[in-house]
This record gives C-alpha cells, sequence and structure tokens, in this order.
C-alpha cells in the first residue's frame, strides 16, 4: 500500500514539473514575439519609404522605356543656333539697325564686341542675339539682305524633345514620392522614423529642383534661338571702284570727285610751278620790263626823226 502512494505521489510530481516548464516556455515566446514586433512596428516607416524609393525608380525606368514612343505625341523642342558673316559698308549704320530689328522681335542682345583698324580705319565686330523660334528664319533673311555681301551663313539644330520627355517622366515619378514621404511624416511618432523620412524628403525634393531647372533651361533655349552675326566693315573709295559696279547715282558722285581732283591738282601743280621759280619769274619779268621800255624808247626817237 505504501509503495502504491510512492508511485502515485511521484508521478504527481513529475507531471507537475513538466507542466510548470510548459508554461516557462510558453511565456518566453510571448516575449520574443512583443519584442519582435515591437521592432517591426518602429521599422515600418523606414522600410516603406526604401519601398517607395524603390517603387519610385522602377516606376522611373518604366516611364524611360516608353520616352520614346510619348515624344512622338508631343510638341518637339528644337534648339537653333546660327552663324553669320557678313559684309557691310557702315558698321555702325548695320549694328543699329539689327539691335532695333532684336528689340521689334521680342529678343534680346546676349554679347556685342567692336574693334577698329588703324590702318585703314575700318570697324569689325561681332554681337550675338537670342530671337524667338518662329522669328528666326526671317531674321537671318533680313540681316543677309541688309549686308553687301554673306561670306558664311550656317543654321544647325539640336533635338531635345526625348531627354525633355524623360524629365517629365522622372518628375512625375519624384512628386510621387514627396506625396508618399509627407504622408508618412504625418502618421510617423517616434523621432526616429521622422529624421529617416525627413532625410529622404529633402533628397527627393533636391532631385525635383534640379530636374526642374533643366527643364526650364531646355524650355528657354528651345524659344529662343540664339544668333551669332560677325560683322565686318568695308568702305572702299571711288576711285578704287569699277563702272559695272556702281549705280547712276554712285557714277555721278564718282565722276564729280574727279572733276574736282582735277581741278585741286592743277591748281596745285600752278602754285608750285609759280612759288618754286619765283625768282627765275622775277628776273624774266625784269628782263621783260626793260625790254619793252628800250623797244617803246627806240620807236619814240625813230618817230620824231
Amino acid at each position: 500500500m505504501k509503495k502504491a502512494l510512492m508511485v502515485i505521489l511521484v508521478g504527481f510530481l513529475s507531471l507537475w514539473m513538466v507542466a510548470c516548464s510548459n508554461d516557462s516556455e510558453s511565456g518566453e515566446a510571448a516575449a520574443d514575439y512583443e519584442v519582435s514586433e515591437e521592432k517591426a512596428e518602429s521599422s515600418d516607416f523606414s522600410n516603406s519609404a526604401e519601398n517607395d524609393r524603390a517603387g519610385e525608380e522602377s516606376d522611373g525606368e518604366f516611364q524611360e522605356s516608353d520616352s520614346t514612343k510619348t515624344a512622338e505625341n508631343i510638341n518637339r523642342k528644337i534648339i537653333y543656333t546660327a552663324k553669320l558673316d557678313i559684309v557691310v559698308k557702315n558698321y555702325q549704320d548695320t549694328l543699329n539697325h539689327i539691335q532695333t530689328k532684336v528689340a521689334d522681335y521680342g529678343g534680346y542682345i546676349v554679347e556685342s564686341n567692336m574693334s577698329k583698324s588703324e590702318g585703314d580705319d575700318t570697324t569689325n565686330g561681332y554681337i550675338t542675339v537670342r530671337i524667338p523660334q518662329e522669328e528666326f528664319r526671317e531674321f537671318i533673311q533680313l540681316v543677309e539682305d541688309g549686308s553687301s555681301n554673306v561670306l558664311e551663313s550656317s543654321i544647325s539644330g539640336q533635338d531635345v524633345t526625348e531627354e525633355y520627355v524623360d524629365l517629365e517622366s522622372r518628375l512625375k515619378s519624384k512628386r510621387v514620392v514627396e506625396e508618399r514621404l509627407l504622408s508618412f511624416m504625418e502618421k510617423a511618432e517616434k523621432t526616429e522614423d521622422l529624421l529617416t523620412i525627413s532625410n529622404d524628403l529633402a533628397s527627393v525634393q533636391e532631385e525635383i529642383e534640379e530636374i526642374m531647372g533643366r527643364m526650364k533651361y531646355l524650355d528657354n533655349r528651345a524659344e529662343l534661338a540664339t544668333v551669332t552675326i560677325h560683322i565686318q566693315e568695308n568702305n572702299v573709295s571711288l576711285t578704287t571702284m569699277s563702272d559695272k559696279d556702281l549705280n547712276t547715282w554712285d557714277q555721278t558722285k564718282q565722276q564729280f570727285v574727279k572733276s574736282i581732283n582735277m581741278l585741286l591738282s592743277f591748281f596745285s601743280s600752278l602754285f608750285i610751278f609759280l612759288v618754286g621759280n619765283l625768282p627765275v619769274l622775277l628776273l624774266l619779268g625784269v628782263i621783260g620790263v626793260l625790254t619793252y621800255w628800250i623797244v617803246q624808247k627806240v620807236r619814240r626817237n625813230r618817230q620824231v626823226d
């Protein structure tokens, strides 16, 4: 009987110890879950931000692949530049005319430079202007028509449509990420989460400003064409001009100048001759006067006889 009671008691104690051990293990597991859950909750916002950044990059790659197709459906953006080398009769008059037309077309002057040659007293220089693309070719034709000779005329264009479409796609993606980060910032409660989101938001906003700056630059370059004009003054005197290069009025002026030059040359030569030979002429004058007086005296004596 005592042995039976001892066996029952030992069995009961064994069952009680196993039960206590199971409770302890379940309590430790619960504590570990709470800790892991707390860690997962604390990193929720930062992980979400990283996932959004990754999603933004993937969206950007997808939109970049379609940028070529989208570019075909919008107005193309082309940056035009032109270079002219012209010869004119009067540099200042031509420069004033160009400046007036630039203002009339709604453009502006970027740079202007002038130099003067001491030997032949001619003026050379260049001027760089920005002209609205709609008036670009008309302005070039006007400059060429107003010159005596066009030595060089070149026009080039750079198509930046695909780059502009790509920038638009990137800007849309960055805007989406910015909105998500702002919404996460409103929900964040911990300082660490706020700092992480704030840093990501600042980086995204900086990229947005860079993209917008590049887009504005391309817009300006595409809307206004750049024209550089090199101006050479060629003042040719009338004596070096051939008759076939002159019109009636120019030929009349040429003949008038020739006549004046001929008269001035005659009187100049006469003056030089008289002044230069004055002693000889005075001597000849005295001899002539004496000869005349002697001849007259001889005639009178003959008449008296």
